[in-house]
């Protein structure tokens, strides 16, 4: 009897750096649980990755700004064991907090810190009781300080980075692993229903993004996060030298006034 194919399970899969990371783990021989609000797009990905690698690739419609749409994402899934989770998800607003829609703020928050947790919570439990999984958040370069115009965005992910480096320390040597990826500016669609893009400078590509978190969980003993691209990781590091009243005006600067959602 043929030996099963692992499983992942990505969120936020119908586009960008989740559509990337399915045919990723597709071309290492995952089955794949692939969800988002998109379906169309949801199954057109499905039926290219079938068809590239043969393995199974199964469509669930969720929104997790909606209360409750982990739990329910997880009895989608079933019985299917999920040896990998993708976190990716989420989405931000560029903007004055003085000016932020309650409403939308709230589904921010539900989908990059409510929902991630939730799923962290529901599935580790059974891959520790396995003695093997991994769990990938996506967190931003934008953890690393905070960021005027786009506060809560900013504070959400640096929540995501706290909390995956500490479910990183709490997982060693249960043969389960997890990693915050933080990218810098990707082109995805995050920016482009501003209308461009909030931050100058050049974008990396999902591709970067996924081939960096790759690389780390690649690795003897992976670390509990990674920041994607070396001019990235030195201004993150070098946020912690610089006074705090200097890092928060460098961050406005950088920032424009406007929103977009990924």
């Amino acid at each position: 009897m043929a030996e099963k194919r692992p499983t992942a399970l990505i969120t936020g899969a119908s586009s960008g750096i989740g559509a990337v990371f399915a045919r990723e783990y597709a071309s290492r021989g995952h089955d794949l649980v692939i969800a988002a609000r998109r379906t169309d797009r949801l199954d057109a990905l499905a039926a290219e990755i079938t068809a590239s690698h043969g393995v199974s690739v199964r469509v669930v419609a969720s929104d997790l700004s909606v209360p409750g749409a982990a739990k329910k994402l997880a009895t989608a899934v079933g019985k299917t064991p999920i040896d990998v989770l993708v976190n990716n998800s989420g989405w931000g607003h560029i903007g004055a907090f003085a000016a932020e829609d309650l409403d939308g703020m709230a589904d921010e928050i539900n989908v990059n810190i409510t929902a991630l947790t939730q799923l962290s919570r529901l599935f580790v439990a059974p891959m520790i009781e396995r003695g093997r999984g991994t769990i990938i958040n996506i967190a931003s370069t934008a953890a690393y300080q905070p960021v005027p115009n786009m506060s809560v965005y900013a504070a959400t992910k640096a929540y995501v980075l706290s909390f995956t480096e500490a479910l990183w320390g709490e997982l060693q040597g249960t043969g389960v692993t997890a990693l915050a990826v933080s990218p810098g500016g990707t082109a995805t669609e995050f920016f482009d229903v501003a209308g461009g893009r909030a931050m100058s400078g050049g974008l990396m590509t999902p591709s970067q993004v996924v081939a960096t978190a790759m690389s780390a969980l690649d690795t003897k003993s992976p670390p509990p996060s990674v920041i994607v691209g070396s001019s990235n990781r030195v201004m993150a590091m070098a946020g912690r030298f610089v006074p705090r009243r200097m890092l928060i005006s460098v961050a406005k600067t950088l920032m424009k006034s406007d929103s977009s959602r990924h």
